[in-house]
């Protein structure tokens, strides 16, 4: 009994062994995601700085946009830089602590991905579907009946799930298959039954990300039905609401395939699973700003005007 406690107790510290079966290649991997967090952090910041600084895009709609350039920003933060450094120096260690507080600002930032999404369609909905009442409806207090439901919904639900997982003993292996504190790479090293923490990570699937994608899509019936019957005045109305249908969809088949992985055993390569696990939170930080910075016209402009004046500055010779 005694030897058994003290096995148990000595696992308060995790090897994160993410792409381990690539061997002395496993630093290459420095160089493609080092790009995508530069890539990343460089899109989010030029985004959330031109909807910030140009008045007129201090609107619902764009504010939104900058939760969630603010969001994708943010989310990398936590992760990527102790991976890169895995990848680079072989840097593994990572305490159980560190590694519950890790994983719950990751799947916290990770939630409100779908959940601005909701915002967003929701946003979409009243401008299309009730135009006249647009701005009384979105204004702070109205939409803030909109906003703090889910926000508690998803604190509560990461809370829980990382609470489950922190109360687990682990006394098999301290070897976590993947790159970051992902919630099922921790689970399953764990001792005893994982019944609950399985159940509660499959309800917070359905209360988060597939619960927010349902009313998405149900917002987006009722606004394509609305512009049809409008006729031609309401496709332009309609451009942003394909922006946000294209992250919706490239968002839900990641987020689908790597919550899958975990559940069917299918002879998947460990590589491939922790791939999709780390694209469904890394991949929406790179896509996000570009797509958004592309399709929706405003920001374009101001983007395109920013790095205009920029440049223009750096190439005017000082007196």
């Amino acid at each position: 009994m005694e030897s058994l406690r003290d096995n148990v107790s000595s696992h308060k510290h995790f090897i994160l062994d993410g792409y381990n079966e690539l061997g002395a290649l496993r630093p290459v991997l420095f160089i493609p995601f080092s790009i995508m967090f530069i890539v990343s952090l460089s899109a989010n910041s030029l985004l959330l700085y031109v909807v910030i600084s140009q008045k007129s895009l201090h609107s619902p709609m764009y504010i939104l946009i900058a939760g969630m350039a603010c969001v994708d920003l943010s989310l990398p933060l936590f992760f990527v830089p102790n991976m890169l450094l895995s990848f680079l120096f072989d840097w593994r260690g990572i305490s159980l602590s560190g590694c519950l507080v890790q994983m719950y600002f990751v799947h916290l930032l990770g939630a409100f991905q779908s959940t601005l999404l909701l915002w967003m369609a929701l946003d979409r909905y009243f401008a299309i579907c009730t135009p006249l009442y647009y701005h009384e409806r979105m204004a702070l207090q109205r939409f803030l009946k909109f906003v703090i439901p889910p926000l508690i919904r998803n604190v509560f639900m990461v809370m829980l799930v990382v609470s489950l997982a922190g109360s687990l003993s682990f006394c098999a292996a301290n070897i976590v298959n993947h790159c970051f504190c992902e919630h099922m790479a921790l689970v399953e090293l764990a001792c005893g039954s994982t019944a609950v923490n399985n159940l509660v990570g499959l309800l917070s699937v359905f209360l988060i990300p597939v619960a927010d994608f349902i009313t998405i899509t149900a917002s987006y019936i009722v606004i394509f039905s609305s512009v049809l019957s409008a006729g031609r005045s309401g496709v332009k109305a309609l451009h942003t609401c394909i922006t946000h249908i294209v992250v919706m969809i490239v968002s839900l088949t990641i987020i689908l395939i790597a919550f899958l992985s975990y559940r069917i055993r299918n002879g998947l390569p460990v590589a491939i699973r922790v791939s999709f696990s780390i694209m469904y939170l890394f991949f929406p930080s790179c896509f996000n700003p570009i797509i958004y910075g592309i399709r929706t016209t405003e920001i374009r402009q101001h983007i395109l005007k920013t790095l205009t004046c920029r440049h223009f500055v750096q190439t005017v010779p000082h007196s």
